[in-house]
């Protein structure tokens, strides 16, 4: 998402996008299983909005230096939320990508009303400040990324929980198979490209990234 040294102006909204878009995204997730009636995001003093609670020391490096990171997960009780409702964990799991396509929608508003100009969209050579346009546009382009990688369906990602939801029993017992195996499918997912040459990131996410970021600025 950008070079390996990141410019001071993308280092400013890296930065505002780690204190907000992150605390939302978790805060959705333990506000929602809160309503289901699982009080252990509350217990764990994850019901805040405060980024302290929520940031995670080596992703918030990650998104600070490369433009994507993440947060400590929200912890969860399962059985709590399966006595309330069986679709309530999936429900819990969709906040988090949902908010992230929230605040995309609500910063694309200025340029749907004319406030600001699409083609006014430009990285600042050489500013310490990233002008409002470029702002607003990372802002919305970084949420996109995060609200598609999330809903990959592999553990420990959003995505897997909402496919097991949607799944015949038999599917999803097949699912719990791999499920101790997803964090190092989703290695293989983000590598492949070094041995295969075919990329997932690149060929999948971010076609679907342009796509709704075109549909949301209106070009």
């Amino acid at each position: 998402m950008s070079s390996f040294l990141p410019s001071p102006s993308e280092l400013i909204i890296f930065g505002i996008i780690l204190l907000t878009a992150f605390p939302v995204h978790e805060f959705s997730h333990a506000w929602v299983a809160d309503r289901f009636g699982d009080t252990t995001p509350r217990v764990n003093g994850r019901l805040t909005l405060n980024p302290l609670a929520h940031l995670d020391p080596i992703g918030s490096l990650m998104m600070i230096i490369a433009g994507f990171g993440w947060a400590k997960p929200v912890p969860i009780n399962p059985y709590v939320l399966q006595r309330h409702s069986r679709s309530a964990t999936m429900w819990v799991s969709i906040a988090g990508p949902g908010s992230n396509f929230i605040m995309a929608i609500l910063a694309a508003i200025p340029f749907r009303l004319g406030l600001v100009s699409v083609a006014a969209i430009s990285q600042p050579a050489g500013s310490v400040i990233p002008s409002f346009s470029w702002f607003l546009f990372m802002f919305i382009y970084v949420n996109l990324w995060l609200m598609l990688f999330n809903l990959i369906p592999l553990f420990p990602l959003d995505g897997e929980k909402v496919l097991d939801y949607l799944l015949p029993p038999s599917a999803a017992r097949v699912l719990e198979t791999i499920r101790p195996y997803g964090p190092m499918l989703l290695m293989v997912l983000i590598i492949l490209p070094s041995f295969v040459g075919f990329n997932f990131m690149g060929n999948v996410i971010q076609p679907a990234v342009n796509a709704i970021l075109r549909l949301l600025l209106g070009v």
